[in-house]
């Protein structure tokens, strides 16, 4: 390290940035009867190099210019901000994700039967005829034009997206015909 702070301004940025932000890491590949080895340490970019990264140094005096020389050292440099900032973006989805998935599993079916009463909107597979998939879509548009709510028009679209569902499943796997 430095004596003094002052003697190298590059240390400015050092204070600002988190000690894990900013680092020299030299790659010292096996030399003579020594091993190789991966040596990382906080240092400016001008400071980045053997002499100053490797310590202790593995190989005697008159060694150390031929070791040095077949190290390489990068100075690496990352912005932990950034990162956090991605990760919470990244949880605060997901935690949105799985609050809409309690909301589908537990919330919606209460919603359901409050609004439409005990009457069911979606048929069972046994109860859809080959021949009139979408039988209960119109009355589907019906209520949710008489009702002209946000809420009836998304059930609409999902009714009739589940029974297009159903009627190409029926399609590829019953008739092995696929829809185009």
């Amino acid at each position: 390290m430095q004596n003094s702070f002052f003697a190298y301004p590059a240390n400015v940025l050092l204070i600002f940035q988190n000690s894990e932000d900013v680092r020299c890491k030299c790659i010292c590949p096996p030399y003579k009867d020594h091993s190789g080895h991966i040596y990382n340490k906080n240092v400016s970019q001008k400071d980045c190099d053997c002499l100053h990264v490797v310590e202790p140094m593995p190989v005697p005096g008159p060694d150390v210019e031929a070791y040095c020389l077949r190290c390489e050292c990068k100075y690496e440099e990352r912005s932990s901000v950034t990162i956090k900032v991605t990760i919470i973006i990244y949880l605060s989805i997901l935690g949105l994700l799985l609050l809409y998935m309690v909301y589908l599993t537990l919330v919606e079916p209460i919603l359901k039967r409050r609004l439409f009463g005990h009457s069911q909107l979606i048929q069972s597979d046994e109860d859809i005829g080959d021949h009139q998939p979408f039988a209960n879509a119109h009355d589907v548009l019906a209520r949710s034009r008489s009702r002209a709510n946000v809420l009836n028009k998304v059930e609409y679209a999902q009714q009739r997206w589940k029974l297009q569902v159903q009627e190409q499943r029926k399609s590829v796997f019953d008739r092995h015909v696929v829809l185009s």
